[in-house]
């Protein structure tokens, strides 16, 4: 079962229809607008859904090209609804591809993301592909930066890990996940995903709970700066922990 089928239950997040995801929209486009960004350059948004994120980007740094990948055909074509609501101008392409085979998709950019907590889709392995590509894809002083939450510390002292959980409830139906295996070869649990009532399948998919730490080392390896921002630091209630890189290196 594809993403895109998940991510028709589970969208609140990004749907350009939603009251929270337009408020998101807002907090993001005053998060990038405190950064020292470059203005007037190409965007690069990854696991881009409904762009959500690149056209808050656009919107921040008037960017002059903004580029969207993703394997999510549908989605990718809303983000002129963000734009529209963003009263942005700007030249768009979007992509549908694996962001693993990143050098093959796209030219060169200024400023990348991957945000909305999408480096869960990623075990270890993908992680090295999508810094290596997004690292030769980047200008000299490119930006790189992932919006991420620290899984393990959240599994491990915070919450727990639970075999059976609510992800998301709506008027009509609730989605639930439920743990169906664990891949050590890749560092992956496998959970299952239902409709309720009725228990309806909509898929099974592998997920990797990342830490930020580890994160920040394999991209200290393709980048030459890298820091992280707090959510206490940034202050913005829709936006979560960001791990930035600057200056990819050339070669390794």
């Amino acid at each position: 079962m594809s993403l895109e089928e998940l991510y028709k239950y589970a969208r609140n997040y990004m749907d350009p229809k939603n009251e929270g995801a337009r408020r998101r929209f807002k907090g993001l486009v005053e998060f990038f607008k405190t950064l020292d960004l470059p203005r007037g350059g190409r965007i690069l948004d990854l696991c881009a859904g409904t762009g959500i994120v690149g056209a808050a980007l656009a919107k921040a740094t008037e960017a002059k090209r903004l580029t969207l990948v993703d394997l999510r055909r549908k989605d990718l074509g809303r983000v002129c609804e963000w734009l529209e609501i963003g009263g942005v101008k700007v030249d768009v392409e979007t992509v549908e591809g694996d962001i693993r085979e990143l050098p093959e998709l796209v030219g060169e950019h200024d400023i990348a993301t991957l945000f909305g907590n999408s480096m869960i889709h990623f075990d270890p392995f993908d992680a090295v592909k999508i810094f290596s590509g997004v690292a030769s894809v980047l200008s000299d002083d490119g930006i790189f930066m992932i919006e991420d939450t620290d899984r393990v510390y959240r599994f491990l002292y915070l919450v727990g890990y639970k075999e059976f959980f609510v992800e998301q409830r709506e008027e009509d139906y609730s989605l639930a996940s439920v743990h169906e295996g664990y891949d050590i070869r890749r560092g992956t649990f496998r959970r299952g995903y239902y409709l309720l009532p009725g228990f309806k399948k909509v898929g099974t998919f592998d997920y990797h709970h990342w830490d930020l730490a580890t994160q920040l080392a394999i991209g200290s390896i393709f980048f030459r700066e890298y820091r992280m921002i707090l959510p206490s630091e940034h202050g913005f209630s829709n936006v979560g922990h960001v791990l930035v890189f600057e200056e990819p290196k050339e070669s390794l």
